[in-house]
């Protein structure tokens, strides 16, 4: 369930669009020392990473209930390619290292962020990327042709790791690990450029999520642990590509035979909920998954969202967005959905 693809993406243009209008790109400051800058004519290929789960075998995922798009902007993206890379030079610094956590049993582990600077004069909007993985696995790689599409118009990406459900992490975990890669950018915006006050975070289908508990726990000082304490971890605008919201409900959308090939997943989330020696499967403790809920914590102050969800997606299905969208627009909050 891993890597099922996540079907009828909208237009990569209006993540970038996105980001324009809630990010207020002001410059400020001189740049810092140019580094050696890469200009590619094409847009970059992620490389696939070891390990990388296989898709069950049998009947293809079906989504068996309607999909509602009565409060969102639906698109046709089309099929001809929508990016091209090499309009600015790009600088790319790879494996900074930016937090050092705890893991059980008393180890650590070092956590470590890709950054994308374009070549231009001034400080820039940063985009902090949360990479997918299904809470299993978080390639800070993926996803590189997109990265380098938005960093190229004009904003600071930092690709990042965070601890998963295989590290003994739970869903508080990899929020806390967000904001300490946020603060670790605003403690060094002076080394890449960054203007700190212009923040976004971005995330596809597992990032989604942990994009969207990011923002709606803006000024939540439980998810503050770590280092540089004396910079904010507030985001000021965010991008949700097919995350989940409610993961107590990731299977009901879909045929019984889809369920029944859930099972490893849902029990894989119940340990990133409920902790890893849990054997509470997620619907045995709804305060818990309501905790782990964004809809839970969101507050009418919380940042922008911009929203996208394939209407053919069978991995994540495109109610979970919906949910998180509707109560959004419900407390106040400026949220777009695009399907």
């Amino acid at each position: 369930m891993y890597t099922e693809p996540h079907k009828h993406l909208p237009g990569p243009l209006l993540v970038v669009a996105a980001l324009t209008i809630a990010l207020a790109a002001t410059a400020c400051g001189d740049t810092a020392s140019p580094t050696p800058a890469a200009v590619v004519t094409e847009c970059p290929s992620s490389p696939i990473p070891p390990g990388r789960p296989v898709p069950a075998q049998g009947a293809p995922p079906r989504i068996v209930v309607p999909v509602d798009t009565s409060t969102s902007t639906v698109l046709n993206p089309g099929t001809a390619p929508q990016i091209q890379c090499g309009r600015t030079p790009i600088s790319t610094r790879a494996d900074v290292a930016y937090a050092t956590v705890p893991l059980p049993g008393g180890q650590t582990k070092q956590l470590a962020m890709d950054i994308q600077v374009p070549q231009t004069a001034g400080r820039k909007p940063l985009v902090v990327y949360v990479p997918g993985g299904g809470f299993v696995m978080a390639d800070k790689g993926g996803n590189l042709a997109l990265r380098t599409f938005v960093a190229e118009a004009g904003y600071v990406v930092a690709s990042i790791q965070y601890r998963v459900q295989p590290d003994g992490a739970t869903y508080a975990d990899s929020i806390s690990d967000v904001k300490a890669a946020i603060r670790y950018l605003r403690a060094h915006a002076a080394d890449y450029d960054i203007n700190p006050n212009t923040v976004g975070v971005w995330g596809d289908s597992a990032g989604g999520y942990l994009a969207a508990m990011t923002g709606v726990t803006n000024g939540d000082k439980r998810f503050d642990i770590g280092a540089d304490l004396n910079q904010p971890s507030d985001v000021q605008a965010v991008i949700d590509k097919f995350g989940a919201s409610d993961l107590s409900r990731l299977q009901s959308d879909f045929d019984p035979d889809t369920q029944q090939a859930m099972a490893p997943l849902l029990a894989s989330t119940a340990k990133y909920v409920n902790g890893p020696t849990s054997t509470t499967p997620l619907t045995a403790d709804p305060t818990a998954v309501a905790q782990a809920n964004p809809i839970t914590h969101i507050h009418p102050t919380d940042p922008p969202f911009a929203i996208f969800h394939g209407s053919e997606d069978t991995t994540i299905s495109p109610s979970q967005t919906l949910i998180l969208h509707n109560a959004l627009i419900a407390a106040g909050v400026n949220s777009t959905r695009y399907i």
